[in-house]
């Protein structure tokens, strides 16, 4: 956590309409070789297909390089989607490299000055070289791929799902302009084995309180309370940002996010962090040895009936599809349940990113090729290779058919009142040594394993923010 990301918030309580699996920000794990380079020429019977405007469209430099995350998604969809490409637009040429650890690849042309002309970083390794070009403002303006008509005669803008264009995730400036394209969209929270709980009539929690209180059953069943993917505390994002919108709501957020240091004072840090803590002390309520397991480790865990809850994306259910677990296991999605008693279940979503750089030498056919991912045939396509669903209007019935049950009633139960909290960090000072969602995340190991005190993390991250405050003050950016 796929974690695959995470830059100013723009909280989007919608309603979704859209499913989606793959791999999240924070998850990096493929089986696939790390690297790897296709090219492709299109063939005579694609250039006799093609679209007469597409075939008649001509670029002055007809190749392309582009620089994938392959992660939980693996790469066949980009092989696919670019193979599908040159054959509506002849005579181009779309080279790939696709690796786990993307930005270790094109860190050095970036630096150099010969990025990629397009880019899906993903993956919490990744992710700050992606950062790293927001606070440089070296991406591309995107905005008039939007503004642009699709086939059906309308903005390619009004496809996107509601709200996502104009978060801070994809508008990172505040100016309108979009810099950051969508790419799939991701639902997070607690997960939980469904057979277990229908089997022996076990109900679902709707707040912290009921939660805690199961962890009587889970000693009944053999099994600890919760565990997540010890190495990669950043998973623990999916059920903190929730919790502290139902703890806060939209000015907690926006303290956690944009940097506010009082944040670290406040009744809701004490109360969300207080989950972890209650966590971390409770008999019973962690997995013994949780801290040092890394995600597929946890993940087996909990797939094998050793703890009731784990947090994780709509990715998990492809991502474990091979891993061993206990008879009759049923993946079951929770949500992140409500700190109050109004019982209101929340979920953290989030949008993956597709960059353009600046430097990009070949920016109009990366355009192009941007604005035919949207395509009909890309989202089935997405869908049928890599399990996910990209941020448009109409996509769940539109991949039903390549998505599991699982994944579709996950979005189907947000769509019928579970809230849909979205968020990330605003980008840090140009230059700045900070990287916000370590200096959040990291520690809380720590935490659970009982080696730091709430006292003295919150004194920590009070630091922390004060800096960045003062960092973005300097620049003239606060």
């Amino acid at each position: 956590m796929s974690k695959k990301n995470w830059i100013t918030l723009a909280m989007a309580a919608v309603l979704l309409t859209l499913p989606l699996a793959g791999c999240g920000s924070n998850n990096t794990s493929n089986n696939a070789a790390p690297s790897a380079t296709a090219a492709a020429e299109a063939s005579a019977e694609g250039s006799a297909s093609a679209s007469p405007g597409a075939a008649a469209e001509t670029f002055g430099n007809p190749e392309l390089n582009i620089a994938v995350f392959q992660g939980g998604y693996g790469r066949d969809y980009w092989d696919s989607v670019a193979a599908e490409f040159m054959k509506e637009y002849p005579g181009t040429k779309i080279n790939i490299t696709a690796s786990p650890k993307i930005a270790e690849l094109v860190r050095p042309k970036i630096v150099a000055g010969n990025p990629p002309d397009f880019m899906y970083i993903s993956g919490s390794d990744n992710t700050p070289i992606l950062d790293g070009l927001v606070k440089d403002k070296a991406l591309l303006d995107l905005t008039d791929v939007f503004d642009s008509n699709t086939e059906a005669g309308t903005p390619l803008k009004l496809q996107i799902l509601p709200g996502v264009l104009t978060s801070s995730s994809i508008a990172p400036y505040g100016d309108g302009k979009i810099y950051l394209a969508p790419y799939n969209f991701g639902v997070m929270g607690l997960w939980y084995n469904k057979n277990l709980f229908d089997s022996k009539g076990i109900a679902t929690p709707k707040t912290w309180d009921e939660l805690f209180a199961d962890n009587a059953v889970a000693k009944e069943n053999d099994r600890a309370l919760f565990t997540y993917q010890g190495l990669y505390p950043g998973y623990l994002e999916e059920m903190i940002v929730p919790a502290i919108a139902s703890a806060g709501g939209q000015e907690a957020l926006d303290q956690f996010f944009n940097y506010d240091p009082e944040f670290w004072k406040s009744e809701t840090y004490t109360k969300v962090w207080g989950l972890l803590e209650k966590i971390a002390t409770e008999d019973n309520a962690l997995m013994k040895g949780t801290v040092a397991l890394n995600h597929t480790q946890s993940q087996t865990s909990f797939l094998q009936g050793k703890s009731m809850f784990i947090p994780n994306g709509t990715w998990f259910e492809d991502e474990m599809k091979d891993a061993p677990r206990e008879d009759g296991f049923q993946f079951g999605f929770l949500g992140v349940p409500s700190l109050g008693a109004d019982g209101k279940v929340m979920a953290l979503t989030q949008v993956e990113q597709m960059v353009i750089p600046a430097k990009a030498k070949n920016p109009e056919l990366a355009k192009a090729f941007l604005k035919y991912l949207y395509s009909e045939k890309s989202i089935k396509l997405n869908a049928e290779k890599a399990k996910g669903v990209m941020a448009v209007n109409g996509a769940p019935d539109l991949v039903k058919e390549y998505i599991s049950e699982t994944t579709y009633n996950i979005y189907k139960a947000v769509d019928s009142g579970m809230v849909a909290v979205s968020g990330s960090f605003k980008p840090v000072a140009k230059g700045s040594k900070f990287n916000a969602s370590d200096e959040v995340y990291k520690p809380i190991s720590s935490i659970m394993s009982k080696q730091l005190t709430l006292d003295e993390y919150s004194a920590k991250l009070y630091k922390v923010y004060t800096q960045i405050q003062k960092e973005l003050q300097e620049q003239g950016q606060q």
